[in-house]
């Protein structure tokens, strides 16, 4: 088990909390049959708060290689989101940078220069895809862009995701757990594949 801590240090670096992982997942990022990423995941319950974290790292070649690094950091009590940060850098620089906080009776969203409130709920979002099949849900927020997103059932544990920007993923659960997506990056559209 203590691999497993030692494993989790070292993706997650220093906010790793005290709390061994209850979950730990691991993605392959593949593009036209070769792996060009990874993409690690944990859910940590620690007190009444649940702690998730990602981190994903992409190379890849387009006019010139190019390295992008996702780091979540996302926060639940009770089923509703209170925290998540998303840092976004690009060969080694900083690309985009969103924190989102519940603050008593609304969510604050900063994301680069830009602020902006939320007074729903959020009971799901887009870290809570990797862990837990989307049944029932309808939206689900997108912790980069600080957007709700629409999840559409396609049937046979498979699910599409609307972002705001129309850009459609797909998802497909095996036993509840995320096995592959389809997912379009914008200039690139790849798959995410379980380990």
């Amino acid at each position: 088990m203590i691999w497993y801590f030692i494993l989790f240090q070292f993706f997650f670096g220093q906010e790793t909390p005290i709390n061994t992982p209850d979950t730990l997942l691991y993605f392959d990022i593949v593009l036209k049959d070769k792996v060009i990423g990874q993409l690690q995941a944990a859910k940590t319950h620690q007190d009444a708060k649940v702690l998730y974290q990602s981190t994903t790292n992409i190379t890849t070649r387009i006019i010139k290689e190019v390295n992008v690094n996702y780091q979540y950091h996302v926060t639940f009590n009770d089923n509703s989101l209170k925290k998540a940060d998303v840092y976004i850098t690009v060969n080694n620089k900083p690309h985009a940078e969103t924190t989102t906080q519940w603050l008593g009776n609304h969510y604050v969203i900063k994301q680069n220069d830009s602020e902006k409130s939320l007074k729903q709920s959020i009971n799901y979002s887009t870290i809570l895809m990797y862990f837990t099949e989307p049944k029932n849900i309808k939206h689900c927020f997108s912790e980069e862009d600080g957007s709700l997103n629409t999840i559409v059932p396609l049937g046979n544990h498979t699910y599409k995701k609307i972002n705001a920007k129309g850009k459609e993923n797909i998802y497909y659960y095996k036993n509840g757990k995320l096995n592959k997506a389809e997912i379009d990056g914008g200039l690139i559209r790849f798959q995410i594949i379980s380990k």
